[in-house]
């Protein structure tokens, strides 16, 4: 079982640079700076090409938690690298790494998460999971499919529209809670709440 001075290792998928900022598939990031931001962290570049806050999360008492907030600075696509040697680094066991990430079967603006599963032809999953097994917690963040032919990664790898951003702050905010929600009280009670 885990070790309780295990930290939990929230992972943000997304791709580094200003140009993908407000994409689509950048969705997980926007949710760990929401969250740094909670925690008033600033990221820090880690040696694992990674930027990372280290903090608290959650009410004082039992239920406070020592969280690492990342985000690889690989490409959404070799993520599983900086994943694995941020978790060799701080010794966090499986069940307490947690991704969050843009999901194209899910509408938007729905959240779902689940522990384990298939990659769903998301890069960053494929990567992570090629690398540390498939055995992680999911913040699905419901992005939708793209609208008549347009190719899947032309789709993810856009702005939101002006009309989904009316709701994506909503959104990323009620992400941040869930994560919050799962580290502090476990899956069933975040899925209770937040899946939809």
């Amino acid at each position: 079982m885990s070790d309780d001075a295990a930290p939990w290792l929230i992972v943000g998928l997304g791709n580094p640079g200003a140009e993908y900022a407000g994409n689509r598939h950048n969705i997980g990031f926007m949710v760990v700076d929401l969250l740094a931001e909670r925690m008033r962290g600033k990221f820090k570049a880690h040696k694992a090409r990674a930027q990372v806050v280290e903090g608290r999360m959650g009410p004082p008492g039992p239920a406070n938690r020592r969280v690492v907030l990342a985000k690889p600075m690989s490409f959404m696509n070799l993520s599983g690298g900086p994943v694995t040697a941020l978790r060799d680094f701080y010794k966090v066991p499986l069940e307490r790494i947690v991704a969050v990430h843009d999901e194209l079967d899910i509408d938007y603006p729905t959240l779902r998460l689940k522990l384990g599963g298939g990659d769903n032809g998301h890069n960053g999953l494929k990567s992570m999971t090629k690398s540390i097994g498939p055995d992680y917690h999911r913040v699905r963040c419901g992005i939708g499919r793209p609208p008549g032919r347009m190719q899947v990664a032309d789709f993810v790898l856009k702005d939101f529209s002006s009309t989904e951003r009316k709701e994506l702050d909503w959104f990323v905010d009620r992400a941040a809670d869930a994560v919050e929600c799962l580290i502090t009280e476990g899956l069933e009670r975040a899925q209770s709440a937040y899946n939809s």
